[in-house]
């Protein structure tokens, strides 16, 4: 009887063994089955968050071409409306200045 006894304990302790091993790898198992699925997930919103940023990248590039163009002509209109200031600026001092020069140029200092 002791020899049954013995050997039923140790048969009880091989099918102990047997499922403990088993719950391991069912552990590690749904633990790579989560890591991937987490990886996946992560390289979805890795793509999503690029996807977004370039975006947003042309929309700029695109707003600040788009602007080129305006920014050109408006500061054209600038300095041409600066110029024609200028001209009648000087149109209208020119005399002045011509007489200036004039007097100093003809005094005679002693």
């Amino acid at each position: 009887m002791a020899s049954n006894r013995g050997q039923g304990g140790i048969q009880q302790l091989l099918a102990a063994e047997q499922e403990a091993q088993r719950i391991v790898n069912a552990a590690k198992n749904e633990k790579l089955a989560r890591l991937k699925q987490a990886k996946e997930e992560a390289e979805k919103d890795i793509a999503e968050y690029r996807a977004h940023l370039e975006h947003e990248f042309q929309k700029k590039v695109s707003a600040s071409s788009g602007d080129s163009g305006a920014n050109v002509k408006r500061l054209e209109q600038e300095t041409d409306a600066k110029i024609q200031h200028l001209k009648t600026e000087a149109g209208r001092i020119s005399q002045d200045v011509v007489a200036m020069l004039l007097k100093y140029v003809t005094t005679v200092k002693n």
